[in-house]
């Protein structure tokens, strides 16, 4: 089995655009390059990375494209675009032609409009996107997902990968509206779902129990075919360790085949996201 995180971070304080990230975030408040994790793909046998963007800026995409040039293990990188920019079909296709580019990701959780994704004017950038055979990392939480539904159907040809599940609210035990929420996305074909990111929602105290309901819906609404785990790594150690995630992955996924687990920790990213 071909091990695959397909949903991990780095970043550089000098490179100066990562708004989000101040000295409230202490653990993860420095540099997080490619030889700091390593380690963890070493101990966790990990065979291959998707660097994710964590800054909304042409510069943030350049980098970690700069990154996987230097480091192959780093099979992908998914990107950012201002997609409401006049140019910003261009810029989609010029990324486009570096072969470590696979997918982008507006960072739709901090936008003041839940409905942004289905504004008109962001039109020929989706198009774009889906004449490059790009994939389209959406960074949502529930609030987004009506929106997000009528993206799906507005492009049924575009691959869309759903982060962290959608951020649902674990620690203040909501389920049922964003269970159906999922099971709506999930009856799209294009629609694919990231096994990642769910330790930051969880409050101070969790063990295996308090995910099970969440992955167990996700797995059976989205099937194994559709489901690609990452870590969030390094933003996970804001909760639990990387070894913890993959202790709390391998429990959770016990009842699943070995060829189904196979898809979900490495096949599926492999095969949506076109790595080598």
């Amino acid at each position: 089995m071909r091990r695959i995180d397909a949903h991990q971070h780095f970043w550089k304080f000098s490179r100066g655009d990562y708004g989000w990230l101040t000295s409230e975030l202490a653990p993860i408040y420095r540099d997080f390059l490619p030889e700091d994790f390593a380690p963890f793909m070493v101990a966790h046998q990990i065979d291959a990375t998707i660097a994710v963007q964590a800054a909304p800026s042409d510069a943030e995409t350049d980098f970690l494209l700069s990154l996987a040039e230097e480091y192959p293990f780093i099979e992908g990188v998914v990107g950012w675009v201002d997609f409401g920019v006049g140019n910003a079909p261009e810029r989609v296709a010029a990324l486009a032609c570096n072969p470590r580019l696979k997918g982008l990701r507006p960072m739709i959780q901090d936008l003041p409009n839940d409905e942004w994704m289905l504004r008109p004017d962001l039109a020929p950038a989706f198009r774009t996107l889906i004449d490059c055979e790009l994939v389209f990392d959406a960074l949502v939480t529930e609030r987004h997902l009506p929106s997000l539904l009528g993206l799906t159907r507005r492009y049924p040809q575009m691959a869309v990968v759903i982060d962290h599940c959608a951020k649902p609210r674990i620690a203040a035990g909501a389920f049922d509206e964003w269970a159906r929420a999922m099971r709506d996305l999930a009856r799209g074909e294009n629609v694919f779902c990231k096994l990642s990111g769910l330790v930051t929602e969880a409050g101070a105290s969790f063990d295996e129990a308090t995910f099970r309901p969440y992955v167990d819906l996700v797995l059976k609404a989205f099937g194994p075919q559709r489901l690609i785990w990452g870590s969030d790594w390094p933003v996970c150690t804001l909760a639990a360790s990387y070894e913890r995630w993959c202790s709390l992955t391998d429990a959770l996924l016990t009842g699943c085949p070995a060829k189904e687990r196979a898809q979900i920790l490495g096949g599926n990213a492999a095969r949506i996201y076109g790595l080598y």
